[in-house]
């Protein structure tokens, strides 16, 4: 399953992705991941979930994106949920390369029993149709 939280900058997409973080981690039986471009959610997210920079890796596109998360799953079969915080800055502004990498990853969703929520820093009415065909808004 991929959930979106959507909506313009300042509009408290991370601080609504840090308490589902923190309260999914404090209530899963298996593991919580937190993907991040930066180094600002250090303080924000319990040590119970598992926190990556993907600038000490560096990743950017979806392409690379994607295979972090395939990483992920492949390295921990005990992975529930994967949180990414500012989606369009590790990829792009591109909003159909956006849906693509959306569609790749609810298979990988599907093959791995693993729940992914993004945050999504725009205007929904921006987003294509295709985005919301493989992903939910919360």
């Amino acid at each position: 399953m991929v959930k979106l939280i959507i909506g313009n900058k300042g509009s408290g997409k991370t601080k609504k992705l840090i308490d589902l973080v923190n309260t999914t981690a404090a209530e899963s039986k298996g593991n919580v991941v937190c993907v991040e471009k930066g180094d600002t959610l250090t303080f924000s997210i319990s040590h119970k979930a598992r926190l990556i920079d993907v600038n000490n890796y560096n990743i950017s596109g979806y392409g690379e994106y994607y295979a972090l998360l395939c990483g992920i799953c492949s390295g921990n079969h005990d992975v529930t949920h994967i949180f990414g915080d500012a989606t369009l800055r590790i990829g792009t502004r591109n909003y159909d390369e956006l849906a693509a990498f959306l569609a790749r990853v609810e298979e990988l969703s599907k093959q791995n029993e693993v729940e992914f929520i993004f945050t999504v820093s725009c205007d929904e009415s921006d987003l294509p149709a295709a985005v919301y065909e493989v992903a939910e808004k919360i």
